[in-house]
């Protein structure tokens, strides 16, 4: 079956499409800062990106072109989801939350996050004035609802079909990038956090840090195996300068099964000096396969994460640049 990888990046949505040893890509919206992007789980020729400043795009033909949706009511997103009902969930700077429940034609926004306690003291670093949602996972235990991580300073819960949103818990992370949810057990979810990796037993009302194995606190992306492994992936520095400074980048790729502790991966991976923070990403049509990418270039594992192959990939035109997002389909 043909593979579909979308990669947001500085310059553009970059989109490679192949099987086995050939594989194809191009990179559209050159001139556009993409933040993010989402597969629609619905209908593999549907995707999204979010820009910096120019708002969403969708593509309904696998990537060949992209058309604005004109009706988001925000220029900057920063995070987008699916529920398990098809509703698209987009996140903005300054952090707000927006739905959608027929494709991006129009959109809803849910419970303001401002003036919720403790959001004056929110603050994104490169831009200390202002903050972002970073990621939405639609809730997997409790349909309609959301937990959403603002960039820096929360992880939040909703309530009520996202009614109001409840106030972060003491034991949860404080600067999560990336969230993820245990498909065997959906009540277990994971962040990877600048303040380290946590883990959640209770569908987000605890937290706990789970560092053993690993040399880097700074985490960046992480995603779960679709296979009966479990397998946990993360990419990881030691700072945040580590993970996304070129002249810094110092970033490296963890791996851990159920019940084990973490182990860094590098056969068939780049050193870790001189990359940044990788993104990873599952394919749920593969059970064990990965893909991930760095530094513009995509590396795909069969093996839940140990072994690791460079693809090859023949560009209609220029290649992509370092990725901040990454969707399989």
């Amino acid at each position: 079956m043909t593979t579909t990888l979308y990669l947001a990046t500085e310059r553009g949505v970059s989109v490679i499409r192949g099987e086995g040893e050939r594989w194809e890509g191009a990179t559209c919206l050159r001139q556009s800062k993409v933040e993010c992007v989402l597969a629609d789980p619905r209908d593999r020729n549907v995707a999204y990106c979010g820009t910096l400043g120019e708002g969403l795009f969708k593509t309904t033909d696998g990537g060949a072109s992209w058309a604005a949706c004109t009706s988001l009511p925000e220029s900057k997103i920063t995070a987008l989801a699916a529920d398990r009902a098809g509703q698209i969930y987009a996140g903005s700077e300054p952090s707000s939350v927006i739905r959608s429940a027929d494709g991006g034609a129009t959109w809803e926004p849910l419970a303001p996050l401002s003036g919720l306690s403790g959001s004056q003291r929110w603050r994104f670093p490169p831009r200390p004035f202002t903050h972002h949602v970073k990621s939405i996972l639609p809730d997997p235990m409790h349909p309609g609802e959301l937990h959403v991580a603002v960039e820096a300073g929360a992880l939040l819960r909703s309530s009520h079909r996202v009614s109001f949103w409840l106030g972060q818990v003491k034991s949860a992370p404080m600067d999560t990038h990336w969230l993820v949810a245990d498909p065997a057990e959906p009540k277990r979810l994971f962040s990877a956090a600048g303040d380290g990796f946590f883990e959640s037993d209770d569908d987000g009302m605890t937290w706990r840090q789970s560092q053993d194995g690993l040399d880097d606190s700074y985490c960046w992306c992480a995603a779960i195996s679709s296979g009966p492994s479990r397998t946990v992936l993360i990419s990881a520095a030691s700072s945040a300068l580590g993970a996304h400074y070129a002249q810094f980048a110092n970033a490296a790729v963890y791996r851990r099964e159920a019940g084990s502790r973490w182990q860094r991966i590098e056969s068939g991976l780049p050193k870790a000096k001189g990359h940044r923070a990788a993104v990873i990403a599952a394919n749920k049509s593969a059970s064990g396969e990965f893909f991930l990418s760095t530094e513009g270039s995509v590396f795909v594992s069969a093996d839940d994460g140990r072994q690791w192959d460079e693809l090859t990939v023949e560009w209609l035109e220029a290649g992509p640049e370092h990725a901040a997002d990454i969707a399989v389909v």
